[in-house]
């Protein structure tokens, strides 16, 4: 998700959305530890998705 596009949201959406990136961030990193994905920078992209839109979402209040 590129930042143009989380700007674009609103404050509950963007609320929503990292609590369903939080969710697959630690089922993905579940299912990583259990056997080895075939691309692990899905997690660090991931990872840095929810980074992006907690910024945004600070940066509202």
């Amino acid at each position: 998700m590129k930042q143009s596009e989380i700007k674009e949201l609103s404050v509950a959406d963007l609320q929503e959305k990292l609590v369903s990136l939080k969710k697959s961030y630690t089922d993905l990193k579940m299912a990583h530890a259990i056997s080895p994905l075939e691309n692990p920078l899905e997690l660090r992209a991931l990872r840095k998705t929810v980074a992006r839109v907690a910024t945004e979402l600070t940066n509202r209040q």
